[in-house]
């Protein structure tokens, strides 16, 4: 039902976690994500704990799925002095295409508990069905 964009993205995120390098616009860091067929919707969960709703963004154009996220530091007073730090900041992002048969106008959209849940149905002309057999039901008898 979908595709990957990026065959090389999961050795990306390898090298940003042994790098400690956060994402930006440019070069967003991949989300972690889930993708399966539920009955008649095709689901994808993408972990983003710790990210505001309004700092995620999620666009379709064509059959292309882009989602985008940032999580901000947050604000520190000036006397706190940070010992350890190793919660990911800065940009986030996935690219999916996604197959002729979901129905891309109908998504629906959730977040909750840092988890962010989308569900995409299956277009109607992908799903099966009977076809009647037309034609005359009477025999026709050939004369000589």
């Amino acid at each position: 039902m979908l595709m990957r964009t990026d065959p090389f993205r999961e050795l990306d995120r390898l090298a940003q976690q042994l790098t400690g390098a956060t994402g930006t616009w440019s070069r967003p860091s991949a989300m972690p994500m889930d993708a399966y067929r539920e009955g008649e919707e095709y689901v994808i969960a993408f972990d983003l704990p710790g990210v505001a709703k309004d700092a995620i963004d999620i666009d379709v154009e064509r059959n292309m799925l882009t989602v985008k996220a940032e999580r901000r530091p947050v604000a520190k007073a000036d006397d706190v002095q940070m010992e350890l730090s190793e919660r990911p900041l800065g940009v986030f992002s996935r690219q999916l295409v996604l197959a002729d048969t979901l129905d891309t106008e109908r998504i629906s959209a959730e977040y909750d508990a840092g988890v962010l849940t989308l569900r995409i149905p299956i277009a109607e002309r992908a799903k099966p069905r009977k076809i009647a057999i037309g034609g005359e039901s009477a025999h026709k008898q050939i004369s000589g």
